[in-house]
């Protein structure tokens, strides 16, 4: 099996068991390295943090290997090279990248893929004791520069930090590769230097020393260090990197952000700028905040920042460029949060607009964002089901695209000891039906069931604009064209929305009804629902009408009947 520790030439193949080896390493140490993050902030995420971009980056190589051809089941390579899968590996961790962490993570993995990566070997050139003394050179000048992209990344580098790890282990292999040692003896020496290093961060760091902790970030690399050897060697440490209770844990509750005197916010996006637009939103960001870190490279940048101002972070990343997946936590909820007892039951919903986000908050949900041609990524939704916090979330998928990323967010969150179900709703309207019907006093099973059923009792409808010409279920469509999906097919192709919507609600109507729900696009005005409300009352006096926002990012009409 492809993922089983064997020892592995530096090629493709050890970049994907070394994957997998760092992603159950750092899922055994999760909760503890959470116990002992400190710094910068104590919000006790860092071992989460670099779970999930370890994950993200483990994901992403595994779709290289499957592009490539390989067979990830039965262990074969297919037509992957050294050069595709590490440089799969690092852009996963950078789409991915959470937290300051995770962040660094990315930029180490970059720094490794950046050297590496220039490397053209093919799979089948087969592993020989030349190109073995060959390789530990070349690994040890991409840890080397791993440890300078790192470094480079961070505006204000602190030493006893994760940083100072890297640093350490880049040395530790240099003066090993130099003298043409193997890429294992190289990765062994890397990790026996980062441990080492790792146990001299709290006489680096005062708020470390405080604690009586060692680094959480460095802790997190030294696992990963670990499963590198690991996997170029096929020899399991004699100990777990991170094992267990093995490092000390804070006896006493650390200070949020706030108490630290700390700027209150988080915000993390992912930015399409060019270098240079970039090197001036390091400077803007420098001066909004601290623990600024933007790592990446060739036009797509992840952007990580303390602040006070969130708005303002955001703000400049679109001066910048075009910002997305932006994510903004404040410090003091996440650590009461985790303080808190978990709910009994929470429902997260996706929801694609920003007044449908707000009116499905304020039934009690927790919101995930859909924006146009941006479906939110697994670990977005495996974090609003951590958002949550709850013992039973109830998951509404919100479209049939996002059926399979909330299967994969459910498992996780299982894994966690959450009881998930996901109700398979596809579209926003049939999320506001089960919403409505959510009873949090019933039993789990009764309530799912309940919800399943008043979404699956909703036909669902929305208007789109055609973008150029093409064929649909209902004839030819022209560029500006209106369309009328029903159910997901185009049922009527209009000149204007009005006379499109008396359309799609004349046939939806026409099998029968009892409430109309309409929630409104952002640039729609509310003559138009008025005209619409008007309509169904005029000949099915018996259908309530009920109408809505959706806010930025949603359709110009949804309509939903049931």
């Amino acid at each position: 099996m492809a993922n089983e520790p064997g020892p592995h030439t530096l090629d493709a193949e050890a970049v994907r068991t070394w994957s997998s080896l760092a992603l159950a390493a750092l899922g055994r140490a999760r909760e503890d390295i959470d116990a002992i993050n400190v710094y910068p902030v104590a919000d006790a995420d860092t071992g989460t943090n670099l779970y999930l971009t370890a994950e993200a980056a483990d994901r992403a190589l595994t779709e290289a290997f499957e592009k490539a051809g390989a067979d990830v089941t039965e262990g074969t390579a297919g037509t992957a090279s050294l050069s595709e899968a590490v440089r799969a590996y690092a852009h996963g961790a950078l789409i991915g990248a959470r937290g300051n962490s995770g962040t660094i993570l990315a930029q180490l993995l970059r720094g490794v893929a950046d050297v590496l990566g220039a490397e053209d070997t093919e799979p089948g050139d087969g592993a020989s004791p030349d190109r073995d003394r060959a390789c530990g050179p070349l690994l040890a000048r991409a840890l080397t520069r791993a440890a300078e992209e790192a470094y480079q990344a961070v505006a204000h580098p602190v030493e006893g930090t994760m940083l100072t790890v890297a640093g350490a282990a880049a040395r530790a292999g240099a003066t090993v590769g130099a003298a043409a040692a193997t890429a294992a003896d190289v990765a062994r020496a890397a990790y026996d230097g980062a441990r080492a290093a790792l146990a001299e961060t709290p006489g680096q760091l005062a708020a470390l020393s405080r604690a009586g902790v060692v680094d959480a970030g460095g802790c997190g690399l030294v696992a990963v260090l670990g499963a590198l050897w690991q996997a170029l060697s096929g020899e399991a440490p004699a100990e777990e990197p991170v094992r267990g209770r093995a490092v000390p844990v804070p006896s006493t509750p650390q200070p949020c952000a706030e108490e630290q005197g700390g700027p209150g916010y988080e915000v993390i996006y992912l930015l399409e700028a060019s270098e240079e637009a970039v090197g001036e939103l390091r400077e803007r960001l420098d001066g909004l905040g601290d623990s600024l870190v933007v790592v990446g490279g060739d036009g797509l940048w992840n952007v990580h920042v303390h602040v006070d101002d969130p708005g303002a972070a955001v703000e400049a990343g679109v001066v910048a460029g075009r910002p997305y997946r932006i994510r903004i936590t404040h410090f003091g909820d996440e650590r009461r949060r985790a303080k808190a007892p978990r709910a009994q039951r929470a429902v997260v919903a996706v929801v694609p607009g920003e007044g449908l986000a707000a009116l499905c908050g304020e039934a009690g949900a927790t919101t995930v964002l859909a924006r146009p041609g941006e479906p939110p990524a697994v670990t977005e939704l495996v974090d609003a089901v951590s958002r949550a916090h709850a013992r039973e979330v109830i998951l509404l998928a919100g479209s049939v695209e996002l059926r399979a990323a909330a299967g994969a967010a459910a498992e996780r969150a299982r894994a966690d000891g959450v009881r998930v179900a996901v109700i398979p709703t596809r579209s926003a309207v049939q999320g506001l039906a089960a919403l409505a019907v959510h009873d949090p006093d019933a039993s789990f099973d009764e309530d799912v069931v309940a919800m399943t059923a008043a979404a699956g009792a909703t036909r669902y409808a929305e208007l789109a604009v055609a973008e150029a010409r093409s064929f649909t279920s209902a004839g030819i469509c022209q560029a500006g064209d209106v369309l009328g999906l029903i159910d997901g097919d185009v049922a009527v192709i209009g000149s204007g929305l009005p006379e499109t919507a008396e359309a799609v609600l004349e046939r939806m109507l026409g099998s029968g009804g009892e409430l109309v729900t309409l929630v409104l696009g952002p640039e729609v005005p509310d003559t138009l629902a008025a005209h619409l409300e008007a309509y169904v009352q005029h000949g099915h006096l018996a259908v309530d009408t009920v109408t809505y926002r959706g806010g930025r990012w949603s359709a110009p009409l949804l309509i939903g009947v049931e």
